[in-house]
Order: structure tokens, then C-alpha cells, then sequence
């Protein structure tokens, strides 16, 4: 069985650390520390224009949750359109409603665009916060979309192992799963081995200092304690680490 991680990249830099450890495939966003949302047109051009990566681009206009009022949506749809222009392999998206139903109308108008463009469509993690996960995936397969990334309903992928597992084990044949939060080299193989998924969603996080980031009693810190001089970015070794781990555990699988 072929086993895929794909790195979730918040910039052109962490994309080509991604691309330095051996990934295939990742999510680019923006401000990750908002859980990411749409990356520049300029970002996913030099990423695909510069480094060997399929590419999942987020469109996401906003930080919390994922019901949009139609003025948001319709910059999303221009995002989608640009993005798709620019080369992207895939969208990310999500919408629902306020009492966590998929927005139907929304997610097809994407949908439309993605497909229509011949690239892979992902439901992001507001599978996540969905009232009814088994009736949100019924209808997502029923749609069209290819895959889905979610920690099983619950706060990192390894507490949501036996959802997931149940999620694939109805739905697995159509429809790929794809399990994210709290990814890593230490937790991937055993959540594949006990949910039967074979692609991973990390972070692959490390801290690069900024010594500029708290000066003159101004602070733009994004983290507290020994990183807040610092700002998160993906780490080409943990990417190696763990995409090595991933693949070499192919003949077991």
C-alpha cells in the first residue's frame, strides 16, 4: 500500500523545506497561526514554478469558523478562480452552516470551479465541526470531492483514531481520508496501522528566531516562553524524518 505525508506549508520558504525533505505534496496557506487561510497568488506561483510539489491550495478568507456571509464567499470564489489559475493542483475549502450542515450552494459553486479546471477538491478540517459527520461524508462523496482532512471530530488525530478508523472503514473506498493534527514521525505509522488510512497531515514544525519581534515595549509574538522571539516554519529535517518513515513502513503495510 502506498502511504503519502503531506506537509501543511505557511509560506514559499516552507515549501521549499517541504520539497528539501522529500515531500510530494503539500497544503499551502497563509497565517497559520490562524489555523491558515488563502496564500498569495505570488507565493503559489514561485512554488510552482520553482519546486517539484503538487500543490493544495487553501482558500480560506478568515481566522474561526467556516460560516460565511455572501460577501466573504464571494471573494472566495475569486480566490479559487485565481488560484487555480496560477497552477494549484488542488483547493482546500469548507462551508457550512450555522447549525453545522454543509453549505451546500457554497461548497458546489467551488466545486464547479475545481472541477472544472480538472483538480482535486478537499474538504478541510471544518469536516470537523459538521453536526453529523456520516451524513456531512454521504454528501461530500455524492459531490464529488476527492478527499477529505480531518482528526476525527476531536482536537489532534490520535484522540479521534477511532472515528477516523470508523470513517474508513464505511467510506474508504470512496472517498480518501486523510488524518491531521498533531502529525508526526513518533505517531504516523501506528494511526495508519490502527485506522487503515494511508495519507498523514503535518506541520513538521520547528521555531526560527526574529530578533525583532518584541522591541521598544512593542510585541508581535505569536508564542510565549523560549519561543517568543520566534515565528514557526516547517523544518526540512522533521519533513525527511517523517516522510521517510512513512514510505519505509509501505512493506508492512
Amino acid at each position: 500500500m502506498k502511504r503519502l505525508a503531506e506537509i501543511c506549508c505557511g509560506s514559499y520558504y516552507d515549501a521549499k523545506q517541504a520539497a528539501l525533505g522529500g515531500a510530494q505534496r503539500i497544503e499551502l496557506n497563509s497565517a497559520l497561526m490562524l489555523g491558515g487561510l488563502t496564500p498569495t497568488e505570488t507565493t503559489l506561483s514561485m512554488v510552482k514554478e520553482e519546486l517539484p510539489l503538487k500543490v493544495v491550495a487553501m482558500v480560506r478568507p478568515r481566522g474561526a469558523g467556516f460560516c460565511y456571509l455572501e460577501d466573504e464567499f464571494q471573494v472566495m470564489e475569486q480566490e479559487c478562480k485565481r488560484l487555480l489559475q496560477c497552477g494549484a493542483d488542488g483547493i482546500a475549502f469548507g462551508c457550512l452552516t450555522a447549525d453545522g450542515n454543509l453549505d451546500v450552494e457554497k461548497n458546489r459553486r467551488l466545486l464547479e470551479l475545481i472541477k472544472g479546471m480538472g483538480r482535486e477538491a478537499v474538504f478541510h478540517r471544518a469536516f470537523d465541526c459538521t453536526a453529523d459527520p456520516f451524513a456531512a461524508l454521504e454528501q461530500l462523496i455524492a459531490m464529488g470531492v476527492d478527499r477529505v482532512l480531518t482528526s476525527g471530530l476531536q482536537l489532534k488525530a490520535a484522540e479521534g483514531r477511532d472515528m477516523i478508523r470508523r470513517l474508513q472503514k464505511e467510506y474508504g473506498t470512496e472517498i480518501q481520508l486523510l488524518a491531521g493534527s498533531g502529525i508526526n514521525a513518533q505517531n504516523a505509522v501506528a494511526l495508519m496501522e490502527y485506522t487503515g488510512i494511508s495519507q498523514v497531515h503535518s506541520s513538521c514544525k520547528a521555531w526560527n528566531w526574529d530578533p525583532t519581534t518584541v522591541r521598544n515595549g512593542v510585541s508581535y509574538s505569536i508564542a510565549s516562553g523560549e519561543h517568543a522571539m520566534c515565528y514557526d516554519a516547517v523544518s526540512a529535517e522533521l519533513v525527511k524524518i517523517l516522510v521517510e518513515t512513512v514510505r519505509g513502513s509501505e512493506v508492512q503495510a
